[in-house]
């Protein structure tokens, strides 16, 4: 039988002290797992935050890739997952194989690799990315620099249109960004005529013609503080919205269906996977374990510690 809220909160909150665990969650969680983690945030965030861990225990409320991460810039601690099958579509749809094949026919570019990757895609990178830091990372090569960027396309292209540089582009995307609808976006514009449009680049880039904002869901939460308008509209997966009305609560924050109207298609299922019972659970059992292969982690890690020392 499943426990009250209460009573796993508090459980949770028993385990983290016995473990010595530190709990971090990204922003497309539930209210719940944010509201009881140490930290929360993007991927850039939750990487320094996992850097500069002291816990013996990290516990990831997010996907399979950033936990993988963690573990692999905490060799000697353990990292656990609340469930094994919250991946990512952008990290599955990059195979091991195919992207050595890939690069291997650009033999003189350089390899960025959006964070939103498996170890092994890190491990064949010369520095990874978030989207937070994604234009800077790309800026720090010289002009003459070719580089292979993936693997996002959608983020990839923004990049290279801030910087007017070209790019060559891994076919990847995420499922929930290309979801969104602009029949239904125009839709939403046309009745809050006042509103604001935030969204994240792994949107379409014609959606991203919309935008008043277009950033990572730290850079739409320092937006939406900031902005004065009090109608904002975000193209992002939804779960940010719990942390945008607690920072604006006299704010009105519309979310942008998917083009499905019979599913929640703006909402990541993987992230959705992990519940505050599935915390507990793996908390409790100390398990899912999250685990690297030494040579793949010394591989990744390189390409990972560069980004950490580029500014956002």
């Amino acid at each position: 039988m499943e426990q009250s809220k209460n009573d796993l909160i508090a459980e949770i909150n028993s385990l983290r002290t016995e473990l010595n665990a530190v709990i971090l969650a990204h922003y497309y969680q539930e209210p719940d797992i944010q509201d009881i983690a140490d930290h929360v945030g993007d991927s850039l965030a939750l990487s320094h935050k996992a850097a500069a861990a002291e816990a013996d225990v990290i516990v990831f409320a997010g996907v399979h890739f950033m936990a993988e991460t963690a573990k692999i810039l905490n060799p000697d601690k353990q990292v656990l997952l609340p469930d094994l099958e919250a991946g990512c579509s952008l990290a599955d749809g990059c195979p091991e194989d195919e992207f050595r094949e890939f690069i291997a026919k650009y033999p003189d570019h350089k390899v960025v690799s959006y964070i939103n990757c498996s170890a092994s895609t890190k491990a064949m990178s010369d520095i990874i990315c978030t989207s937070g830091n994604a234009v800077n990372v790309v800026a720090s090569f010289p002009e003459g620099q070719p580089l292979i960027f993936a693997p996002d396309k959608h983020l990839g292209r923004w990049c290279s249109q801030q910087l007017d540089r070209e790019l060559v582009l891994w076919d990847g995307s995420c499922e929930v960004h290309e979801q969104f609808s602009e029949q239904r976006l125009v839709d939403l514009m046309l009745a809050h005529p006042d509103a604001v449009v935030t969204a994240h680049p792994e949107c379409t880039e014609k959606l991203l013609q919309y935008a008043h904002h277009i950033g990572s869901t730290a850079s739409i939460l320092d937006y939406c503080r900031d902005c004065e308008v009090q109608e904002i509209i975000v193209m992002t997966e939804p779960g940010i919205i719990h942390q945008m009305q607690k920072e604006n609560p006299d704010k009105k924050f519309i979310t942008v269906p998917g083009a499905d109207e019979t599913c929640n298609c703006n909402e990541c299922p993987y992230m959705k996977l992990n519940t505050l019972q599935k915390l507990r659970d793996c908390m409790k059992n100390r398990a899912p374990e999250i685990l690297v292969d030494e040579s793949t982690r010394q591989k990744a890690l390189i390409p990972i510690n560069r980004m950490l020392q580029i500014k956002r």
